[in-house]
């Protein structure tokens, strides 16, 4: 697995037997969360949940197909946030989408901005992908304001994009480009 460190964070793929760390963020932050989020059933709150799916992002690690970075405390004892970049396909598309969340906690501190331009820097240096998308609601202005920090541009919006909190919502569609693919 991977260990990245940032100067406040370190981004890991978090192995199944550190479900609780999960377990407790997502109970912590469940109200916080939930605006911006899936509508989530009872089941998606326990350890065995929580377990399948860092082992499903082990393997998805594995084969290439995703990286859902954790963000912990240098201690690791606790979560910070989430950093997933998902969806990643290959051949002459080279690509994924970008997804966050950050304990409320922490936010307001600038953490999410060097969590998530650390995983970037990681996705287009180790991983080579060429383009990360990232969508969210309009209403969400701490999602533009980050995306726009990090230099994605936006390209469009979609309707009825993404069923989050129970509805179907628009989105604002951004990107980024590889830097090292300018060169060419």
């Amino acid at each position: 697995m991977i260990n990245i460190k940032s100067p406040r964070t370190e981004l890991t793929i978090l192995e199944p037997n550190n479900a609780g760390l999960l377990l407790e963020y997502r109970l912590t932050n469940r109200d916080h969360l939930t605006p911006w989020e899936p509508v989530r059933n009872e089941s998606f709150y326990t350890l065995e949940q929580c377990e399948r799916q860092l082992t499903a992002q082990c393997k998805s690690f594995k084969e290439g197909t995703g990286f859902q970075l954790t963000a912990l405390t240098p201690d690791r004892k606790e979560v910070i946030g989430l950093c997933n970049f998902n969806n990643v396909i290959q051949g002459v598309f080279q690509a994924c989408h970008l997804g966050y969340s950050i304990s409320k906690k922490y936010e307001g501190q600038g953490l999410m901005h060097e969590i998530v331009s650390t995983g970037m820097n990681y996705i287009f240096q180790e991983a080579k992908l060429h383009r990360i998308m990232a969508n969210y609601i309009p209403d969400n202005h701490r999602s533009a304001t980050l995306l726009k920090k990090l230099g994605f541009e936006e390209e469009g919006r979609a309707k009825s994009y993404l069923k989050i909190a129970g509805k179907w919502q628009d989105h604002i569609l951004t990107s980024k480009i590889n830097p090292a693919d300018h060169k060419e």
